[in-house]
């Protein structure tokens, strides 16, 4: 069983690059989410640099771990492997334009990692990150619930941040989801959306003016243009998908059974099957544990189909 082989809990970091190492520093801050840290690198220098840079913060860390750089070999007894590896998006570029080439990546890392005897769970942050991890579950022929992409996990947060900057609350109240496409065409479902127990459509209609709804729309817009916003600014973003990687990796090693918004592959959920997408799910020791059906209007269900549709035609797209 996943974390249990050993007597301990590994993880495999594929790129060392500034979203595999805002992972790992992540990694070194938390209390104990695990006993080994193996950092891979086509740059072996690098990922040797980055493991003593991050042995040398031990001493002044909450938790203990091994961190040391390694090979693809050395993936056959961890847990997880977390592949941030890929052309980092540019200026203008969007998610889909980053397709072809690390799709070639990929073929150059999941092989080896499988020939390793690696048995355990593939989280993938690289973009598009839909089309990466069904590439990945392709590419692994691993069963479809122990490949996890970041999914709309992130547009999640930046949800939740931006609507409790909104209400004046705190972000863990705020129970709102994106989903669909980590990209263009993820959307937010409001008739799910809520802080505490009440709707935010409720709470606007008995705020007697101080918010408004339709507002919410403004809201959504920003969500969707703020990592172009970010990577204009200061290149790239990596820093939040950094945590929220640290954010799945405890809920599988720990097998908290949380529920987060991350890229799976529905069996017939919402009506879909074929295509790795943002939806509401449990995660625990042995990957994707449940994808959660929740109640869609009919508009909102139609725009997941579009997201759908969307992905599974750039998936059926890719030559393996």
């Amino acid at each position: 069983m996943l974390c249990q082989r050993f007597g301990k809990r590994k993880v495999a970091l594929v790129g060392t690059g500034m979203v595999g190492m805002s992972y790992a520093y992540s990694m070194l801050n938390s209390s104990n989410i695990c006993d080994e840290l193996l950092l891979i690198d086509i740059d072996k220098k690098k990922a040797w640099g980055e493991a003593m840079d991050l042995n040398h913060g031990l001493a002044f860390s909450n938790g203990n771990m091994k961190i040391y750089a390694g090979d693809y070999k050395d993936c056959a007894d961890a847990d997880i492997v977390t592949i941030c590896a890929g052309v980092p998006r540019k200026p203008g570029d969007s998610r889909l334009d980053l397709l072809s080439k690390n799709v070639e990546i990929f073929k150059s890392i999941i092989e080896p990692i499988m020939e390793s005897g690696f048995d355990g769970c593939f989280l993938i942050a690289t973009n598009p990150v839909d089309v990466m991890s069904y590439v990945t579950q392709k590419l692994s022929g691993l069963a479809p619930g122990r490949i996890i992409g970041s999914g709309t996990a992130l547009d999640t947060s930046r949800l939740r941040y931006l609507l409790s900057d909104y209400f004046n609350v705190d972000p863990r109240n705020v129970h709102a989801y994106v989903i669909g496409e980590h990209g263009d065409s993820g959307f937010v479902p409001w008739s799910q959306a809520k802080i505490g127990t009440s709707s935010l459509k409720r709470i606007c209609d008995l705020s007697k003016g101080r918010y408004n709804f339709d507002e919410m729309s403004d809201i959504a817009l920003e969500v969707k243009n703020v990592a172009a916003n970010i990577i204009k600014a200061k290149r790239a973003t990596y820093y939040s998908i950094g945590m929220a990687l640290k954010r799945i990796t405890r809920a599988i090693l720990s097998d908290e059974r949380s529920i987060l918004t991350l890229s799976v592959m529905p069996t017939g959920q919402y009506g879909q099957e074929d295509v790795y997408i943002g939806l509401p799910c449990i995660v625990g020791r042995r990957g994707v544990e449940t994808i959660l059906e929740v109640d869609l209007t009919d508009k909102e269900k139609e725009s997941l189909g579009d997201s759908c549709t969307i992905i599974r035609d750039l998936c059926h797209k890719v030559k393996l």
